[in-house]
């Protein structure tokens, strides 16, 4: 019998482990991808809006010759603080099922990568599972091929390609940007009549100053309804004017949502609008005594609600929690 299963190993999940181990708690992490997942799968290139000292956990300090870290060195300090407080962590680990015994404790049923299935008792389950798994879906006529991603990874397959981006973030400035590098004919589609207020004080006059030369074209109040082999239809929000654009690749940047499958299998109640797991904001504990939610899963329709700088702390507030169950170990 485990004190604490965890699932999900991002930086939130790690830093809940990380606090629970800290007060002397026996902890699992399972893990149905790779460390750090979430990052793993942001652009190869991509710089954080946050400062290192924003990104640390478990009081390890994050050192970054820049001001606000790459992608790649989050993965190497990541890596370090997991090595450095040996989380017991099982990658590639899909936790299926959460089910709660009629003593309060609870089985987590698994997957593992081979097809062998397992089951782990735990006292006490932290669900910390990130969302880039499950992309906002636009639901328009050919967005199942394979021109369409809803990831960016890097620009070189897409050199001299005509390449339509739907989306107003960080997302899909970071991408326009980087694919005029390789030479891409960019077009970016966007619903809103400005791009979204969060982009990157750095980025958005490059952004700006490229649409302006005619490197990016830019088309705010509008929106992409069908994606076909060699072009894609635009309908205007202002007039509802239809126009096609000759496309090779669409990249539909539009966000990405918490799966909510493990939180329902628990009997976790969900909020008014289904979205947002009813817990203590002070324990992070939800209705089901003894479950918690650390990270971004804590977030409703909004994924952007929660931030790793925001959800690192949640881990401290829950072992802060558990110790009481557990005074011997504190």
């Amino acid at each position: 019998m485990l004190d604490v299963i965890v699932i999900g190993a991002g930086p939130c999940g790690l830093s809940a482990a990380i606090e629970c181990r800290r007060r002397g708690l026996e902890v699992l992490v399972l893990e149905k991808h790779c460390l750090v997942h979430s990052i793993y799968s942001y652009p190869t290139y991509m710089q954080f809006f946050s400062t290192a000292e924003l990104l640390e956990i478990g009081d390890v300090p994050f050192a970054s010759p820049n001001d606000k870290p790459f992608r790649h060195e989050a993965l190497s300090y990541y890596r370090r603080v997991s090595e450095h407080y040996q989380l017991p962590i099982s990658a590639y680990e899909e936790a299926t099922t959460i089910d709660r015994q009629p003593d309060g404790s609870f089985i987590v049923h698994s997957l593992k990568r081979n097809g062998e299935q397992a089951k782990y008792a735990g006292r006490h389950v932290i669900l910390s599972t990130g969302y880039f798994d499950h992309p906002n879906i636009l639901g328009i006529p050919g967005e199942d091929t394979d021109k369409v991603s809803h990831y960016f990874q890097e620009a070189h397959p897409y050199t001299g390609m005509k390449v339509t981006i739907i989306g107003g973030s960080n997302s899909a400035v970071d991408a326009a940007l980087e694919l005029i590098r390789v030479d891409a004919k960019v077009t970016v589609v966007y619903r809103g009549d400005d791009l979204s207020a969060n982009i990157k004080p750095w980025v958005r006059p490059l952004f700006e100053s490229a649409v302006s030369k005619g490197k990016i074209t830019l088309r705010l109040n509008a929106r992409v309804i069908e994606i076909h082999p060699g072009h894609v239809v635009v309908e205007s929000g202002i007039d509802g004017e239809i126009t096609e654009h000759a496309n090779d690749f669409v990249l539909a940047l539009t966000g990405f949502r918490p799966d909510r499958k493990l939180l329902f299998s628990a009997g976790v109640e969900m909020a008014g609008d289904m979205e947002k797991p009813v817990f203590n904001p002070d324990t992070m504990e939800t209705n089901v005594p003894g479950l918690y939610v650390a990270g971004v899963i804590a977030s409703g329709r909004n994924a952007n609600e929660v931030f790793i700088e925001t959800g690192r702390g949640h881990g401290r507030l829950i072992a802060e929690h558990l110790t009481t169950a557990f005074p011997s170990k504190s």
